[in-house]
């Protein structure tokens, strides 16, 4: 088993998507459960953390440097993340899970979206950048991708988050693409589109 450090909240409420949260440079497999409670409450959650370090930080995949990626390990840890994801579902018997990454974890849920669709239900991407300069022609026929950007991101160009947004949609992506008045940290108004863009995906499903 590819395995990762990581915790697991199990289900309290039926007919909930899992969520799969991927946490930012720095962060640990605590940062975004009281994000994922938040946005929606009763799912299980499966936290797994960042097995990359930069300067003793944990990330999901290594940089090259600010915004310049290397796109081996991007690859190859976007595959290992997908094993582990597959090996939680069995053990913990849960469905696909839809990813909530924030920074550094919304770019590897972007890459698991491209290299392997089939791992994820869909994906929130908060603050996301494109992850590879070439990207494998994925299928992502209607699956569901709710993209939120920064208007004064400092690190996420705003052309660079319309280009993921358009490499999504041209795979199948149903992608809903907003830029919040935000910088690169989140806002109470990521926390509120999240929650109503999972309902909604939530109804969908039902």
């Amino acid at each position: 088993m590819t395995e990762f450090i990581h915790r697991f909240e199990p289900a309290t409420g039926a007919h909930l998507p899992p969520l799969l949260l991927l946490h930012g440079t720095g962060g640990d497999e605590n940062d975004l459960l009281g994000l994922g409670r938040m946005i929606s409450p009763g799912s299980a959650l499966l936290s797994p953390r960042g097995r990359a370090l930069e300067h003793g930080m944990p990330r999901f995949f290594r940089r090259l440097a600010e915004g310049v990626f290397d796109e081996d390990d991007v690859r190859r840890r976007a595959l290992e993340l997908g094993d582990f994801v597959a090996d939680a579902r069995k053990r913990y018997e849960i469905a696909a899970p839809v990813a909530v990454g924030f920074s550094n974890g919304a770019n590897i849920a972007a890459a698991l979206l491209l290299l392997k669709p089939d791992v994820l239900a869909g994906a929130v991407l908060l603050r996301a950048m494109v992850p590879l300069s070439d990207p494998p022609e994925a299928e992502l026929s209607g699956k569901p991708v709710l993209l939120l950007s920064g208007q004064a991101d400092p690190i996420v160009p705003s052309s660079n988050s319309v280009r993921l947004a358009a490499l999504l949609s041209d795979a199948g992506a149903r992608v809903d693409h907003k830029v919040l008045p935000a910088g690169h940290q989140l806002s109470q108004a990521d926390v509120t589109l999240a929650r109503s863009w999972i309902g909604s995906v939530e109804a969908k499903a039902a």
